[in-house]
């Protein structure tokens, strides 16, 4: 009986093991932004309804809410929302008219607030949005004749230059930079967004030939025209980011450049970069902090992508490089890719510690072209992945909640804690669970839901009986509390933990013997400071608390 039993001591350890390497491997990177594009104009990506009646405001609404779910289900946790389009926006401005494309008619109102059901609708599934303006271009001269006298051409024709049969804001005058900024700290102060996205904030293709002659005269101050230009598309981009920041420092201001910064030792961009052919001194902005994150527009193949993502990486400063994927290639057949070429940029940008992946347009996942969006949710995306914080803005992490409460139901568990006392600032909740305790919020498979407003959960499932549950506060720089574990093991079961030990009562006294049983030593030191005594391995630790009761623990340390 008693050679029975050993031998189901040993067979709990080995299934232990097996489950903690399990999970050791399976583990994915807790911080990766996963954004996606969604372009209103022309409702190439939404709406595809007109907002025309009270039925084609719900069409309109379900449809971006089924764009939403498909996202979340696909682990996503932001959304690039096109709010300036070319002159025109989607909610009521004090300085732009509604977009066509809303209810079929440029400067009709929809009857609702796009952009305040978008950004509801993305908290809702604990999802980013960085509202997406598109600065210099104010559109074609169809679009700038529907615009009529509400168009920035007829408001302010001194700040506008005609190029190309399209109008575009002259970045060389100096009302430009006052003009979009106002825009952005209009949707800034009206608005719960998480980001500002600028879009291009550069010159036109062929930038060198855009007919500024009379403002550089005016205002280029004997520099070289390459460098003035470059100095004015800085000088918008500084103007809106202080701006912004003034006032709610933890909105994200980042933009999309051209993919390529300019040419590298081993690698010409072939003429089209940021820095020569559209005045974008983006390495300047990162240098100078005057960006969050940036987009780079980087739909290439082969060796006009890698080495220009690397050039990227090299020069970020601190902040994050989240290359834009063109998945929009896997339709035309002119050019069509093959699905594997955005599989390796994937690989390769989280082999070279890029902050994620961008795509570019939303259209593409939602039609799950080319099988893209299935081999994200079951891939690449298999597990949640968090924004990460902004430490270089707010690096303190807000305190934990407190006064959890776990109850089973019929169909689930209902999770219940208090916001923290000390915490005055908006925070949201980030959720864990996990069948080893204590729970690892480190691992992103734990991670059930990624931001909750409320301080409650229900969560649905026949399974839950064994599952340890945890729950962290999130301010709005993304910096995460310690958590508060919500149910703690049985203290007659088996405990197994995984890099990390549980709550130990002072004064207990506790022995680390190897797995053989052969004592190491003993101590009455916190758990953190024993965990980094100890080498990769499997540890048995005997806890005796004060009142002489005995707990033992199968510890498993990973690197």
């Amino acid at each position: 009986m008693q050679a029975k039993f050993r031998d189901m001591q040993k067979l709990l350890i080995i299934l232990s093991l097996l489950l903690a390497f399990a999970q050791k491997t399976s583990a994915t990177e807790k911080y990766e932004i996963r954004a996606a594009w969604i372009t209103t104009i022309g409702g190439l990506d939404w709406p595809a309804s007109k907002a025309t009646s009270a039925y084609g405001i719900k069409r309109q609404k379900d449809e971006l809410c089924r764009q939403l779910d498909i996202l979340k289900e696909a682990n996503f946790n932001t959304v690039l929302f096109q709010t300036r389009l070319r002159g025109d926006v989607v909610y009521p401005s004090l300085y732009e008219t509604f977009a066509e494309s809303l209810a079929g008619e440029t400067g009709r109102n929809p009857g609702y607030d796009p952009l305040k059901f978008a950004i509801e609708e993305c908290h809702k599934r604990g999802l980013e949005l960085h509202a997406w303006i598109v600065c210099i271009p104010i559109g074609n001269d169809r679009q700038v004749k529907l615009l009529g006298k509400s168009s920035v051409v007829k408001k302010n024709p001194d700040m506008c230059i005609h190029f190309k049969k399209a109008w575009y804001l002259d970045p060389g005058n100096p009302n430009t930079a006052g003009y979009l900024s106002a825009i952005a700290k209009e949707i800034t102060t009206c608005y719960d967004i998480d980001g500002i996205h600028l879009d291009y904030i550069r010159y036109p293709e062929n930038g060198e030939n855009f007919p500024d002659n009379k403002t550089f005269r005016k205002y280029g101050k004997g520099k070289d025209i390459s460098q003035w230009r470059r100095d004015n598309i800085t000088a918008i981009v500084r103007r809106i980011y202080n701006e912004v920041k003034s006032i709610k420092p933890w909105v994200k201001v980042s933009s999309s450049p051209v993919g390529k910064y300019n040419d590298t030792r081993r690698y010409s961009s072939k003429g089209w970069n940021a820095y020569s052919a559209v005045y974008q001194d983006v390495k300047l902005w990162l240098k100078t902090g005057i960006q969050d994150v940036i987009f780079p527009m980087m739909y290439f193949r082969d060796n006009q992508f890698y080495p220009f993502a690397l050039d990227w990486q090299e020069n970020k400063h601190g902040r994050w490089v989240v290359p834009g994927l063109g998945i929009y290639f896997l339709k035309y057949k002119n050019h069509e890719w093959d699905i594997n070429e955005i599989m390796r940029q994937i690989y390769f940008t989280r082999r070279n510690k890029l902050d994620g992946q961008a795509f570019f347009r939303n259209e593409f996942l939602m039609k799950n072209t080319c099988g893209l969006t299935d081999s994200l949710t079951n891939k690449f995306y298999s597990s949640p992945a968090a924004v990460p914080p902004m430490t270089w803005q707010d690096s303190i992490p807000p305190s934990p909640p407190c006064n959890g409460n776990i109850s089973y139901t019929a169909d689930g568990i209902a999770l219940k804690w208090e916001r923290p006392d000390s915490c005055k600032e908006n925070i949201s909740y980030r959720i864990y669970a996990s069948t080893v305790y204590p729970v690892d919020t480190d691992n992103a498979n734990n991670i059930i839901c990624l931001k909750n407003s409320s301080n409650g959960f229900k969560y649905i499932s026949s399974d839950c009986d064994n599952l340890f549950w945890a729950v962290t506060s999130i301010d709005r720089f993304g910096n995460e509390s310690c958590p508060l574990e919500l149910n703690t093991p049985d203290s007659n079961a088996p405990l197994v933990c995984v890099n990390k030990l549980p709550k130990i009562m002072e004064g207990s006294s506790i022995i680390i013997n190897d797995i053989t049983g052969i004592e190491l030593f003993r101590t009455q030191n916190e758990p953190e400071k024993i965990i980094k005594k100890l080498k990769e391995g499997i540890y048995k630790i005997q806890i005796t608390s004060p009142d002489n009761k005995i707990r033992n623990i199968t510890l498993f340390i990973t690197d």
